[in-house]
C-alpha cells in the first residue's frame, strides 16, 4: 500500500478502507506526514470530529503552515460549533493562500455561524469569484440571505444550488422554508414531496408537508399527517419541529417526547458556564432574553411587566439577539430595562459570557422552540436558573431549563410529569398583559371592513393554520343556524382563502359566507374587533394574543379546554378576566354556547357589560398585580434551585 493508493481511496469516497489504509502506513513508517494527514481526513469523513481534530493538530505541529491542514481543522473546528477557533484557522490559512475558495468558503460559514452575516456574504461573494459553480456557496449564501429577511433573494440562491447538484437534500428543504415563509405553500409543498421521494419517511419532510399543509388549511391529508407525525415521535426519532406538532397534536406525552428528540440533536457545549456558585447581590438580577424586542407580540404584552418590576429588589436586563427595527416599542423598551444589551451580532458562546459576567441570576427564555431561538445560550448553562416562559406554550424538554412559569390552568400539577422544566405556577393567570396600551379608537363601518351591512358577525382572527376540520364543522352549522351571519376571518393567504371557501362549500355553506380580514396595523385592527359579536377559538391550539386582544376591546371569546398548554391558554386568560363561564369542556357544549350566545342579544348584551365591568378590576389586565405574581415566581425559583 502506497500513501497515492490510499489518498485514492478517499477519493472514491471510501474512508473506512482508507483510515486502515493510513493505519498499515503508519504502521510500518511512524509519523509520515502525509499519512497522518490523510488519516486525519479519514477520520473527519467518518464524523469522527475530535479524533480527527487530534490528528490534524499532529500535522499542524510538524506544518504548522500548511493551508490544507489549516483548512480541514477549521471545518472540523466549525462541525464541533467552535466556530472563532474555526475563523483564526481559515484566516491562517488565507494569510499563506489568499486563493483558496475552500477556506474563504469555510470561513463565511463560521461568520455566519457567529451571526456576523454581512461579512459572511462577503465570503460567499468572493468563493463564487474564485469557483463559480460551488454549490456550497449558493446553499449558505441563501441561508445567510434569509436569515437576514431576504425570502426571494434566498430562494434564488437555493435555486442555483439544485441546478448544480439535483439532489441536494438541504437546499430543496430550505427553499421550501422560504416559500412558506412567502405564503407560497403549494410551491413548497413540491418541494418536500421531492424529499419525501429521495427518502421515504425521513422526518424533516414530513414536518414540512404537514406544515405547508397546515398553513394552506388543505386537510386532504390531516389525519395521514397526525398519524405520521404521532408515529415518529413515539418512536422517538427526531426531526418533527414541535412548532408543526403542536397543529396536529393534543397529546402531553408526545409533545414532551418530540421536544426531547429536538434538543438531543444540539451540539454538544464545553460544559456549563455557571460554575454551581449562587451569586450573592442583594437584588435578582433577571434577565430576559429575546430576538423580539421590536415591533413583535410579545413586548406589546410584556413591556408595562419590564418596566413595573420592583427595583429594590430586582435588576432587571435585555439580552436581545434581534433587529433593532427603530420602532416606537423598540424604544420604549430601551427605556424600560436597567441595562440592554444588543447582542445580535454575537455567538451563543459571547452572549453566555455576557451573562456570567453580568452575574445573571434567573435568566428567561422568552423565544423557546420558536423562531429565531436561540436554545445554544442556554444549553451553555450561563445562569444558576434558567426559566422557559411565554414564546413556546409548552415544555422545552431540556435538562438545562430548571422552570417553565405557567399556572394551575395550563399546567396543572398533575401534568408535571410531561415537563422537564419544574412547573412554576402563577397565582391568577401566567399571561401578561400590558394595561398602559392605548385604547382602541373607533371602528371602521362594516363596508370599510368587508362586512354586510347587517348580521350576526363570527369572528376568530388566529392564524388560519390554527382551524382544524372539527372547529369549522361547528362554524358552518352556526352560520346555518343564524340566519344572515358572517365568519370573519384573518386573512393568511390566497391559499388558505380558497381551501377554507372551498371546505365551506362542501358542507352547504357560500363561501361568501367567510370574509376575510386583510393584515393592518396592531391599532386598525383593534379598533375593527368592535364590529364582531363573538370570537370562536381554535384547537388543539387557541387563541392567545388574540385571546386578550379581543377580550381587551370587549368582544367576548369562546373557547374549549383542551389537553395540553397550547389548548388551556384562552382558558387561563378568560378565568383571569372573571368568564369562565365562556369556557367549554368539550366541542358540544362549545358549539351550544357559542349558538345560545348568538341568538340571544339580551344575553350577549349583558355578558358584554360583564366583560367591560371584569376589564377593569379583574386580574387580566393589572399588569401591576401580574408583575407582583411574576416577582413571587422568581422568588421561589431563587429559593428553590440556588442552592
Amino acid at each position: 500500500m502506497t500513501i497515492p493508493n490510499a489518498q485514492a481511496l478517499l477519493v472514491a469516497g471510501k474512508p473506512n478502507e482508507a483510515l486502515s489504509a493510513f493505519d498499515q502506513l503508519l504502521a510500518a513508517r511512524p509519523g509520515e506526514t502525509q499519512a497522518l494527514f490523510g488519516r486525519a481526513t479519514a477520520l473527519k469523513m467518518l464524523g469522527r470530529l475530535s479524533e480527527a481534530r487530534a490528528g490534524y493538530d499532529t500535522v499542524l505541529a510538524r506544518m504548522p503552515t500548511a493551508p490544507g491542514a489549516l483548512y480541514n481543522r477549521g471545518e472540523v473546528l466549525n462541525a464541533l460549533g467552535l466556530h472563532e477557533d474555526a475563523l483564526a484557522d481559515f484566516d491562517r490559512a488565507l494569510a499563506i493562500k489568499p486563493d483558496f475558495a475552500n477556506a474563504v468558503l469555510g470561513r463565511g460559514i463560521a461568520l455566519q455561524r457567529l451571526y456576523r452575516t454581512g461579512e459572511a456574504l462577503a465570503c460567499f461573494e468572493r468563493t463564487l469569484h474564485l469557483w463559480p459553480d460551488c454549490v456550497d456557496a449558493f446553499f449558505f449564501r441563501g441561508l445567510a440571505l434569509a436569515e437576514i429577511g431576504y425570502p426571494e433573494e434566498a430562494i434564488e440562491n437555493y435555486s442555483k444550488a439544485i441546478a448544480l447538484h439535483p439532489g441536494n437534500f438541504a437546499a430543496i428543504n430550505n427553499r421550501s422554508v422560504s416559500l412558506i415563509g412567502l405564503r407560497r405553500f403549494a410551491e413548497a409543498a413540491k418541494g418536500y414531496e421531492i424529499l419525501d421521494k429521495m427518502d421515504p419517511g425521513n422526518a424533516a419532510a414530513l414536518t414540512g408537508l404537514a406544515g405547508a399543509a397546515l398553513h394552506a388549511c388543505d386537510w386532504s391529508r390531516r389525519d395521514e399527517f397526525a398519524d405520521k407525525i404521532a408515529a415518529v415521535i413515539a418512536a422517538g426519532k427526531s426531526g418533527i419541529q414541535p412548532g408543526t406538532a403542536l397543529g396536529y397534536i393534543d397529546d402531553p406525552a408526545l409533545l414532551l417526547a418530540c421536544a426531547k428528540s429536538l434538543v438531543a440533536g444540539l451540539p454538544a457545549g464545553p460544559g456549563p458556564l455557571w460554575k454551581h456558585q449562587p451569586f450573592s447581590g442583594k437584588k435578582i438580577k433577571l434577565a430576559y432574553s429575546s430576538a423580539n424586542f421590536c415591533s413583535h407580540a410579545m413586548p406589546r404584552l410584556m413591556a408595562g411587566v419590564f418596566e413595573r418590576h420592583d427595583r429594590s429588589r430586582f435588576e432587571v436586563i435585555a439580552i436581545s439577539f434581534g433587529v433593532d427595527d427603530g420602532s416606537p416599542i423598540r424604544a420604549r423598551l430601551t427605556r424600560a430595562f436597567d441595562q440592554f444589551h444588543d447582542v445580535r451580532f454575537s455567538s451563543a458562546r459571547q452572549i453566555a459570557e455576557l451573562m456570567v459576567r453580568l452575574e445573571v441570576d434567573i435568566a428567561v427564555d422568552l423565544m423557546g422552540f420558536t423562531e429565531q431561538s436561540r436554545l445554544g445560550i442556554f444549553a451553555l448553562r450561563p445562569a444558576p436558573v434558567q426559566a422557559n416562559y411565554i414564546g413556546y406554550p409548552g415544555t422545552l424538554g431540556a435538562d438545562f431549563y430548571d422552570a417553565i412559569i405557567a399556572d394551575a390552568i395550563v399546567a396543572p400539577l398533575e401534568q408535571q410529569p410531561y415537563f422537564s422544566e419544574t412547573i412554576v405556577p402563577l397565582v391568577d393567570t401566567y399571561w401578561p398583559t400590558d394595561d398602559r396600551r392605548a385604547e382602541a379608537g373607533p371602528p371602521p363601518g362594516r363596508a370599510d371592513a368587508g362586512l354586510p351591512g347587517q348580521g350576526f358577525v363570527f369572528c376568530c382572527f388566529n392564524n388560519n393554520w390554527k382551524i382544524t376540520p372539527p372547529l369549522f364543522d361547528i362554524w358552518m352549522r352556526l352560520l346555518k343556524a343564524v340566519p344572515d351571519s358572517v365568519l370573519w376571518l384573518l386573512q393568511d393567504s390566497a391559499e388558505a382563502a380558497d381551501n377554507l371557501g372551498r371546505e365551506a362549500r362542501a358542507r352547504g355553506v357560500a363561501a361568501e359566507r367567510l370574509v376575510f380580514a386583510p393584515r393592518v396595523s396592531p391599532e386598525d385592527h383593534l379598533a375593527r374587533h368592535r364590529l364582531a359579536g363573538l370570537f370562536l377559538d381554535t384547537l388543539p391550539y387557541n387563541a392567545h394574543t388574540t385571546a386578550s386582544d379581543a377580550l381587551w376591546v370587549g368582544v367576548p371569546l369562546v373557547t374549549c379546554k383542551g389537553a395540553c398548554f397550547h389548548g388551556r391558554v384562552a382558558a387561563s386568560i378568560l378565568s383571569a378576566i372573571g368568564l369562565p363561564e365562556l369556557i367549554a369542556e368539550n366541542l358540544d357544549d362549545y358549539e351550544s354556547l357559542a349558538l345560545a350566545l348568538a341568538t340571544d342579544a339580551p344575553r350577549l348584551a349583558a355578558l358584554k357589560r360583564k366583560l367591560e365591568e371584569n376589564r377593569k378590576t379583574t386580574p387580566l389586565f393589572d399588569t401591576a398585580r401580574f408583575t407582583r405574581a411574576m416577582e413571587a415566581g422568581y422568588e421561589k425559583m431563587r429559593s428553590a434551585f440556588l442552592t
